[in-house]
C-alpha cells in the first residue's frame, strides 16, 4: 500500500507540474515583457528562467560591461519575450529590447503628465539637431532657444533639459524642444518681476543684446531698454564700449509703461550729475587740462572729468595760424591744456580756448609796428579786394587795392603782385580787438596829386597816352608820368561801348583832350571827341587863313597888272 501511495503522490507531482507549465505557457505571450532571475552564466549566454518550462537565453552583448561584471546569479531584470519556443524548442528572451520597451513607456509617461527629460546632442542634422534621451529624438532649430542659434556646431555634446512634444512609438519617432521650457521659466520670471516692479528701482540684469542706440537688459523673463543716453553723464561711442553681452549689470528702473510693458533704463541715474556743481568747479578764467576725445570740423571736445566736455572751437586754437581743421592741432587722445571762456551748466556747455594760454601777439603789435613804419614781407594770397603780407609767424598785414597806386585804376591785385614776392609797405591802421593789420603800398612815395598832377595837367591841354584798359564804359589812357585818365564812352564819339573794344587795342597811341581834372576825386576825364572837334575846327581856320592869304596876293598881283597897263596906255 505504502508503495502504491507513494507511486500516487509522485504521479500527482507531475501532474501538478504538467499543469503549471500549461498555465505558464497560457499567459506567455511573445511581444511582451516579464520578469525573470538569472541562474547561470556560460561563455556567450546569461541564462534568465521564466517559470517556463524551458530557461530562456540573452546574449552577453544585450549588457554593458560595466553589467556583466556585477550581475550575480539569483538577480532579476525585466525580459522581452521574442520567441516562446523556437526551432529546437528554446525560449527567445531579449534584455535589449525590454530596456527600450521600459524606456518608450517612461517617454510616454513624462509625455502624458508633461515633465521634462535631460537630453545630450550628439549631432547637427538638416533643420536641427539629433539628441539623446535613451533613445534618439529630433530635437527643431527653431525649438532650440528663445532666440535663433548662430554656433549650432557649438551645442554638440552638451546637455539640456527638454521636453516632448511629439511621440510615435510605432513610427520609433520623438520630437523635442528647450524653447518651451525656457517660455515657462521666462513667463514665471516676468510675472515675479512685474509684481515687483517699480520706477525707481534698482534692479540685477543680464546684458542680451546690444544695438547702436542702446542695451537690452534681461531684468528677469522681461527686457528693458538702457538707451546711450543713460549710460553714463560722458561720452558713448558705441554701448559696445562699457557692455558685451552676458555681462551683469545692476541699472535703476527710469520708466515702466505697464500697458505697453516698456521699461526704460538708467545707468549714469546711480550717481550725481557732474553738471550740477560746473559752474562754481570751472569757473570762467580757470586754467583746465583734459584729453580730447572727439574731433569736429568746427573744434575739439575735451573731456575735463567724466562727463563735463567743453568745445574748444578751431578759431580758439592758435593765435598765429588759421585752424581751418582742429586735427591739424590735436588728436583724439591728447591732453591738452585750455583757458575756460565760458559756462553754461543749463545747455551743458562749457566754451574753451588753447591759444589763451599763451601770450596774445596781437597786444604787442603797436609797440612792435608803429603806424607809418616801412615793413617788409612777403605775399602770402592774392584777394579780389587786395594783397595779404606776412610779416611774422601768425601776423599778417592787408594791402588793399586801393591803397596799391596812387595814379593807377588797379582792377586785380595781380597786376601788381605775384605770390611770395617781397614787397615793402606802410603800416596805416592797427585794429587789435579785430586782429587787423592795414598796409599801404602806395604811401612809399608821395602822392603825386598833391603836388605834380594839379600843375601839370589843365583843362583844355591836349595829352597823348597809351590804351592800359578798355571798360565798357570807356577806356583808360596813361598818361606821362603814370597818371591815368579816363575817355568815357561818352566822350569817344562812337555810338556804343562795342566799337570801343574794335577801334581801341592795349599800348594803342591815343591823344585826347582834357575835359577835367578833379584833384578831390583823383580823376581826369579826356575827350576824344573835343579832341577831334579841335583838330577839325584848326583845319577850318587853318583853311581860312591861307585862303585870305592867297586873296590879298591875287589882289595886290591885279592891281600892279593895271598899273602896267596904265603905263604902256600913256606911253
Amino acid at each position: 500500500m505504502g508503495t502504491v501511495s507513494n507511486s500516487s503522490d509522485a504521479q500527482l507531482d507531475r501532474n501538478a507540474l504538467a499543469a503549471l507549465y500549461e498555465e505558464t505557457f497560457r499567459n506567455l505571450e511573445e511581444g511582451t515583457i516579464t520578469e525573470g532571475r538569472i541562474v547561470a552564466q556560460t561563455k556567450d549566454k546569461v541564462i534568465v528562467d521564466i517559470g517556463y518550462k524551458s530557461e530562456g537565453m540573452i546574449p552577453r552583448d544585450h549588457f554593458s560591461s560595466e553589467e556583466l561584471q556585477n550581475i550575480k546569479i539569483g538577480d532579476r531584470l525585466q525580459v522581452y519575450i521574442e520567441e516562446c519556443e523556437d526551432a529546437d524548442g528554446n525560449l527567445v528572451l531579449s534584455k535589449e529590447k525590454a530596456d527600450k520597451m521600459k524606456i518608450w513607456e517612461e517617454l510616454e509617461k513624462l509625455y502624458n503628465e508633461e515633465k521634462s527629460i535631460e537630453g545630450k546632442i550628439v549631432s547637427r542634422i538638416k533643420g536641427g539637431m539629433m539628441v539623446d534621451i535613451g533613445v534618439k529624438a529630433f530635437l527643431p532649430g527653431s525649438q532650440i532657444d528663445l532666440h535663433p542659434v548662430r554656433d549650432l556646431d557649438g551645442l554638440v555634446g552638451k546637455t539640456f533639459p527638454l521636453k516632448i512634444i511629439k511621440i510615435n512609438h510605432r513610427r520609433g519617432n520623438v520630437v523635442v524642444s528647450r524653447r518651451v521650457l525656457l517660455e515657462e521659466t521666462r513667463d514665471k520670471k516676468r510675472q515675479t518681476t512685474l509684481a515687483t516692479l517699480k520706477e525707481g528701482q534698482l534692479i540685477q540684469g543680464t546684458v542680451k543684446n546690444i544695438t547702436d542706440y542702446g542695451s537690452f537688459i534681461d531684468l528677469g523673463g522681461i527686457d528693458g531698454l538702457l538707451h546711450i543716453t543713460d549710460m553714463s553723464w560722458g561720452r558713448v561711442g558705441h554701448p559696445s564700449e562699457l557692455f558685451t553681452v552676458g555681462d551683469k549689470a545692476e541699472v535703476t528702473v527710469l520708466k515702466y509703461d505697464r500697458e505697453t510693458g516698456r521699461i526704460s533704463l538708467g545707468l549714469k541715474q546711480k550717481t550725481a550729475d557732474p553738471w550740477t556743481n560746473v559752474a562754481g568747479k570751472y569757473p570762467i578764467g580757470t586754467r583746465v587740462r583734459g584729453r580730447v576725445v572727439s574731433l569736429t570740423d568746427y573744434g575739439a571736445f575735451v573731456e575735463l572729468e567724466p562727463g563735463v566736455e567743453g568745445l574748444v572751437h578751431v578759431s580758439e586754437m592758435s593765435w598765429t595760424h588759421e585752424v581751418r581743421h582742429p586735427s591739424r592741432v590735436v588728436a583724439v587722445g591728447d591732453q591738452v591744456e585750455a583757458a575756460v571762456l565760458n559756462v553754461d551748466p543749463a545747455s551743458r556747455k562749457i566754451s574753451l580756448g588753447m591759444k589763451q594760454t599763451a601770450p596774445n601777439p596781437w597786444d604787442m603789435i603797436e609797440s612792435k609796428y608803429p603806424i607809418g613804419t616801412r615793413i617788409e614781407g612777403k605775399v602770402k594770397s592774392l584777394t579780389d579786394f587786395g594783397a595779404f603780407v606776412g610779416l611774422e609767424e601768425g601776423i599778417d598785414g592787408l594791402i588793399h587795392i586801393s591803397d596799391m597806386s596812387w595814379t593807377k585804376h588797379i582792377k586785380h591785385p595781380s597786376e601788381l603782385f605775384k605770390k611770395a614776392q617781397k614787397v615793402e609797405a606802410v603800416v596805416l591802421r592797427i585794429d587789435k580787438e579785430k586782429e587787423r593789420l592795414s598796409l599801404g603800398y602806395k604811401q612809399l612815395a608821395r602822392d603825386p596829386w598833391e603836388e605834380t598832377i594839379p600843375s601839370r595837367y589843365h583843362v583844355g591841354d591836349s595829352v597823348a597816352g597809351k590804351v592800359t584798359k578798355v571798360a565798357d564804359f570807356g577806356i583808360f589812357i596813361e598818361l606821362d608820368g603814370g597818371v591815368e585818365g579816363l575817355i568815357h564812352v561818352s566822350e569817344s564819339g562812337l555810338e556804343s561801348s562795342a566799337k570801343l573794344e574794335e577801334k581801341f587795342k592795349l599800348q594803342d597811341d591815343v591823344t585826347a583832350k582834357i575835359i577835367k581834372v578833379d584833384q578831390e576825386e583823383r580823376k581826369i576825364a579826356l575827350s576824344l571827341r573835343d579832341h577831334q572837334l579841335d583838330w577839325d575846327r584848326k583845319q577850318v581856320d587853318d583853311y581860312h587863313s591861307s585862303q585870305g592869304e592867297l586873296d590879298q596876293s591875287l589882289g595886290r598881283a591885279a592891281k600892279q597888272s593895271r598899273k602896267r597897263a596904265q603905263s604902256d596906255d600913256q606911253s
